[in-house]
C-alpha cells in the first residue's frame, strides 16, 4: 500500500498520515432526465454497472468509461445538486484524434481536438499539440443536460503520478499505441547507433512502455 507523507513546515518532519489506499469509485452526476441520460452513456459504450430502483423515488444507475477504474452514478435522490453542474469530468486518452472520432460516431457531438487551454475558449488553438506532447491535446463534449466533459490525450505520464512498480493497460489499443510509440522511439535508437539491428528490442521495447507510463526518463 502507499504512503502518504505530510512534512511539518515547523519542524521539517515526514510524518506517515495514513497508510490506506483512498481509491475514487464513483464520482455523481446531477442529471435531469434519468431515461435520458442512460440512453446517451449507453450510447457512448460505457458500461452499464446497475440501475438500482428499490422505490420511495430513489434510483441509482451507474456506468464505467471503458478502461476506467472510476464509475459515474446519477438517478433520482442521488445528488441535490443543479442538473448539468458538472464541469469538466476528465476523461484521459491515447489517442485524441481517434477518441474524438469515436465520440462523433457514437452520438456526442464533441468538438474538435484543440491545445492550449480547456478551460477557456479564448485560449484554445485549432488542432492537436504540433508535438503530440502530453496533456496538451483536448476535445469536450457535454450530455444531454450540459454537464461536460473534457477528454485529454496522455502518453507519457509526470513523474511520480504513476505506481513505478506496475504497469498496466485498459484496453488492447491503449497496449497497441505504447508498442507503436515504442517502435518509433526505438527506430530512433537504432539510427543514433548506426543503424544496426538491436537484437534486444523486446527489452528495449519493455523499458521505454514502463518509463513512458511513470513518467521516469524514457531510454534512448
Amino acid at each position: 500500500m502507499s504512503t502518504t507523507e505530510v512534512r511539518s513546515d515547523g519542524a521539517g518532519a515526514e510524518l506517515s498520515a495514513t497508510k490506506l489506499d483512498l481509491k475514487l469509485e464513483v464520482v455523481a452526476i446531477p442529471v435531469s432526465n434519468v431515461d435520458r441520460s442512460k440512453e446517451f452513456y449507453a450510447r457512448l459504450g460505457w458500461r452499464l454497472d446497475v440501475d438500482f430502483q428499490p422505490g420511495n423515488g430513489f434510483r441509482v444507475v451507474q456506468f464505467t468509461p471503458p478502461g476506467s477504474a472510476c464509475s459515474i452514478a446519477f438517478g433520482d435522490g442521488v445528488t441535490p445538486a443543479e442538473p448539468g453542474s458538472a464541469h469538466h469530468l476528465e476523461l484521459v486518452v491515447s489517442d485524441i484524434v481517434v477518441a474524438r472520432e469515436e465520440l462523433a460516431a457514437r452520438g456526442a457531438n464533441p468538438t474538435e481536438v484543440f491545445h492550449g487551454s480547456p478551460f477557456s475558449p479564448a485560449g484554445r488553438i485549432s488542432g492537436p499539440d504540433p508535438e503530440r506532447a502530453s496533456y496538451k491535446s483536448y476535445a469536450l463534449f457535454e450530455d444531454p443536460d450540459g454537464n461536460s466533459w473534457t477528454v485529454q490525450e496522455v502518453t507519457t505520464r509526470l513523474p511520480g503520478r504513476i505506481d513505478s512498480g506496475v504497469t498496466s493497460f485498459g484496453s488492447v489499443s491503449d497496449l497497441a499505441r505504447a508498442m507503436q510509440r515504442a517502435s518509433v522511439a526505438h527506430g530512433a535508437h537504432e539510427a543514433r547507433n548506426g543503424g544496426q539491428h538491436d537484437e534486444n528490442w523486446p527489452n528495449w521495447y519493455a523499458a521505454y512502455m514502463v518509463a513512458e507510463q511513470s513518467g521516469t526518463d524514457l531510454p534512448e
